[in-house]
């Protein structure tokens, strides 16, 4: 079936479920990860909560969810190059930058919704990238 050019189309559609006390006990014990899998405006915004993990643990789904969505892994971009922030209404919103902007771009997105939860316990992010059916390299679009 084709579609007309100017059916928006779904280009792909991912999901991630996380551990909030796995990701607590990982920043711990490497101080290090928290510069490669969160930005700076990442790390404000958990910050200010009572337990920030469960927002980490979020976004770091979220970041699962959009490599998911875009049928990548990490060997193609990087954590931080995906970032989880908020709109004026505070609604999630995926910003992408490096590696991850230019993967999106060649698979078509045009933009992204997604959406997060967490208990103390577990953390889950979905992600669904949206382009115009048009746009989008030959194979790459999920039905």
């Amino acid at each position: 079936m084709t579609a007309p050019s100017s059916l928006p189309g779904v280009v792909g559609v991912g999901t991630d479920l996380v551990d909030v006390d796995r990701v607590r006990r990982a920043l711990e014990r490497r101080p290090g990860l928290r510069t490669r899998l969160f930005t700076d405006h990442e790390w404000d915004y958990a910050a200010r909560h009572r337990d920030p993990y469960p927002h980490l643990a979020a976004r770091f789904a979220a970041k699962e969810a959009v490599m998911k969505a875009l049928g990548r892994g990490m060997s193609s971009m990087g954590f931080a190059e995906i970032e989880v922030a908020r709109d004026e209404h505070g609604a999630p919103s995926v910003m992408l930058h490096g590696a991850a902007a230019s993967v999106a771009a060649t698979a078509g997105v045009r933009r992204w919704h997604v959406s997060l939860t967490h208990t103390d316990a577990l953390a889950q992010a979905v992600a669904v990238a949206v382009g115009d059916v048009a746009d989008a390299p030959h194979g790459t679009l999920s039905r």
